[in-house]
C-alpha cells in the first residue's frame, strides 16, 4: 500500500446540496425554501427579538434602573466586639482571625470597625481602621499596626 493508494471510505463524504438546478434535482422550483413569505425570500430574515410585530419582550419587561458598581473594594469586616473574646495580650492578624473562623476572603483586605466595646489589651494588624476602633483599642492600652 502508498500513500497514493489512500481514499475515504465509501459515504463518509457526503455530496453538497446544489440548489434550484431544476426539479429533476429534486431541489429545484422553491429550492428547499417552502412557498412565499418574508423567510422564502433572499435576505428575508427578521431581527433578533422580532415577534412579528407583537411588543417585543425586552420591551414589555420594566427596566432595571440604578447602577452595580463592579469595582467596589470588598472588606473582611470585623467589629471591636467580636474581639473581646480573645486572651489578654493577644496579637491579632489575618493568619489568626482565619484559624478562629472571622475572615471569609482570604484575598479581601481587614477592616476593624469600632461596633461593641474592648477592654483587653490586645495588638491588632489590620489593613484599615475605623476612628472609633483606633480609639477604643487605644483606650484599652492596646496597639494597633497598620499592614
Amino acid at each position: 500500500m502508498r500513500l497514493c493508494d489512500l481514499k475515504p471510505s465509501k459515504n463518509s463524504i457526503k455530496k453538497r446540496k446544489r440548489v434550484g438546478r431544476g426539479n429533476g434535482s429534486g431541489h429545484g422550483t422553491t429550492s428547499g425554501r417552502g412557498t412565499k413569505g418574508q423567510l422564502s425570500r433572499s435576505g428575508g430574515k427578521t431581527r433578533i427579538g422580532f415577534e412579528g410585530g407583537q411588543m417585543p419582550l425586552q420591551r414589555r419587561i420594566p427596566h432595571l434602573r440604578g447602577f452595580k458598581n463592579t469595582r467596589k473594594k470588598q472588606f473582611n469586616i470585623i467589629n471591636i466586639g467580636q474581639l473581646e473574646k480573645f486572651k489578654n495580650g493577644s496579637v491579632i492578624d489575618i493568619k489568626f482571625l482565619e484559624k478562629n473562623g472571622l475572615v471569609m476572603g482570604k484575598n479581601n483586605p481587614i477592616k476593624i470597625l469600632g461596633n461593641g466595646e474592648l477592654t483587653k489589651k490586645l495588638t491588632v494588624k489590620a489593613n484599615f481602621f475605623s476612628k472609633n476602633a483606633v480609639e477604643k483599642i487605644k483606650k484599652a492600652e492596646g496597639n494597633i499596626e497598620v499592614v
